[in-house]
């Protein structure tokens, strides 16, 4: 097996967004890491999470309080073996192979490939991946010193994993709700609180988090950033404890922890009043994260389901023969590949927001698209964990198979990084903020227009859907608060619906065949009644194609 080499349309994908040189060297690379997380790692990741996970050394043999966090060797070997890969360094650093600097379409094409062995050793290089861009967007020069070259480490320093400390048990999402404190101690601080889940706790060298100075205003307003070692220069505790690791429904490979902060050193990371806003631009990017872990978690619950129907024989014949199993594969396989397009065509805009290189309308639009993406592709990495599931039937719900984890680690990305209340929330926030309803219709109406030469049957279909959406966010901009809150995920599941459609019909517009009947499918699939007498049965007639890659079709007339 090997995580890479055997998705096709991934590679295809990103020959598209890389230019020659740069995707010769992240083919190389890629083949060898997918090749990694299909075996090694996937080997790691079955004994971490049912018989190696992390445990808490409370107390060392004198009763000293030592908060040790302590993970198995196979887990420190993934630690070191992903970071040197550059999943983290490359973002910011140049490639000695290519005399350049990398980035994030190919550190998050490194991180769908470690998503599908284990979401859980992904989740410290997000954490790792937004500690490094808030050390180097806002740190000064003395602190980026001190921490970033370890946090980018390839393997010529000792590595800092990062993380991010928001979370306090009175407020949750509420973060103008925390209480932790900064007490200013000279050219530095102390702080003095505690926070509820914090993950990667004792596995990291430095935490971003954030407290509020004394004298500071209440709510978000009042809060710093602070960068925090976790280890004083001596090897000592930096006046930090955990308190307990958290006992997780799935991710069991990362620690999660309570941990108490008793006078540890702090250091001011920006400008003291923007600690929450720096934060946010962080989060954004922990939530494409997370998107990138859910389409990890949706490709390798595909594969399971799709090999197993190749293998099973019931009554008589392989389940792949059977018209309903078809459909199921042909539509997790439409789904998932017009779902991985629709993020990895969307990061050069990414890109260009966190490299301060975008314009206002741009940097609202990357927001808007984070939020719906980050909703969508969590919501069906459980849905496809449970296809996955129902397709072994009896094996699927046993953990000698890896399906059970696939749910059990699904489940936690809805909640990560924001819940699709929140999601619906930010969307709605943004259209009333900045009119994001506005400029989505405006740049999905343009790219629907570029691919009018597509059959009228599929671009009627899109455009009768972004007037539905036009009269929606009419009625939501007048509408009481109540009615908005109601109707702000239903406008977020509209809009990612036309996004992804709208996605489809550009892949289809080359005219190659598959795509096509991709773009046939997705639209079906996604617009239609299922409870119309289907005669057509595309999901079944074009299962060869789609799903074993069967055919290889010149490009064909789309008229």
């Amino acid at each position: 097996m090997n995580f890479y080499s055997d998705d096709r349309q991934f590679q295809s994908l990103l020959k598209e967004l890389l230019d020659p040189a740069f995707f010769a060297f992240a083919d190389k690379e890629l083949t060898a890491f997918g090749e990694k997380c299909a075996t090694v790692i996937d080997a790691r990741a079955r004994f971490t999470d049912r018989e190696g996970q992390p445990r808490l050394i409370k107390y060392d043999a004198y009763g000293e309080d030592i908060s040790e966090v302590w993970v198995n060797e196979g887990y420190r070997r993934t630690v070191e073996e992903t970071y040197q890969t550059g999943i983290v360094g490359y973002v910011h650093k140049k490639i000695p192979e290519l005399g350049e600097k990398g980035n994030y379409i190919y550190s998050y094409a490194q991180g769908y490939l470690l998503s599908q062995t284990e979401p859980g050793f992904y989740c410290p290089v997000t954490l790792s991946m937004a500690t490094a861009y808030l050390l180097n967007q806002y740190a000064s020069d003395e602190i980026k010193e001190r921490f970033l070259p370890h946090v980018l480490s390839t393997g010529e320093v000792p590595l800092y994993e990062g993380a991010t400390f928001l979370t306090e048990r009175q407020g949750g999402s509420d973060v103008g709700a925390n209480e932790t404190k900064a007490v200013e101690a000279g050219d530095h601080f102390k702080l003095y609180g505690e926070k509820y889940f914090a993950s990667n706790a004792g596995m990291c060298g430095v935490a971003m988090v954030l407290a509020r100075k004394e004298g500071a205003p209440s709510g978000t307003k009042g809060l710093t950033l602070f960068a925090v070692p976790w280890r004083n220069q001596d090897g000592s505790l930096n006046g930090i404890r955990i308190r307990r690791l958290k006992d997780k429904l799935g991710v069991k490979a990362v620690p999660s922890a309570e941990v108490e902060f008793d006078g540890a050193d702090a250091f001011v990371v920006g400008d003291p009043a923007k600690g929450f806003y720096y934060m946010m631009e962080a989060l954004n990017l922990s939530r494409v994260c997370n998107a990138v872990a859910s389409l990890g978690i949706m490709r390798r619950a595909y594969h399971e389901a799709k090999e197993y129907a190749l293998k099973r024989d019931a009554f008589g014949s392989k389940l792949a023969n059977y018209p309903m199993v078809k459909d199921t594969l042909t539509i997790l396989a439409v789904k998932l590949e017009i779902e991985t397009r629709t993020l990895f065509t969307y990061l050069p805009l990414f890109e260009r927001v966190m490299n301060n290189q975008a314009n206002q309308k741009e940097t609202i639009l990357n927001r808007l698209y984070i939020a719906l993406l980050k909703k969508e592709t969590a919501e069906q990495a459980i849905h496809f964990s449970h296809e996955a599931i129902e397709m072994h039937g009896g094996n699927g719900y046993i953990e000698d198979f890896v399906t059970p984890r696939l749910l059990r680690d699904a489940q936690v990305l809805t909640v990560w990084e924001g819940t699709a209340n929140i999601l619906g929330l930010e969307v709605l926030r943004l259209m009333e903020k900045f009119k994001a309803d506005e400029l989505f219709l405006e740049e999905m109406d343009q790219r629907l227009r570029a691919v009018a030469h597509l059959p009228s049957e599929w671009t009627n279909l899109v455009e009768n859907r972004l007037i539905q959406l036009q009269n929606l966010s009419k009625s939501l901009h007048i509408a009481s608060t109540d009615q908005k809150t109601f109707h702000s995920k239903k406008a977020a599941e509209l809009m990612v619906k036309i996004f992804e459609s709208i996605v489809a019909l550009e892949q289809a517009a080359s005219g190659d065949s598959r795509a096509v009947k991709v773009m046939e499918i997705f639209l079906e699939e996604t617009w239609k009644s299922s409870y119309l007498f289907n005669e057509e049965m595309r999901t079944v007639n074009y299962f060869a194609e789609i799903v074993l890659n069967s055919k290889s079709e010149k490009t064909v007339p789309v008229r």
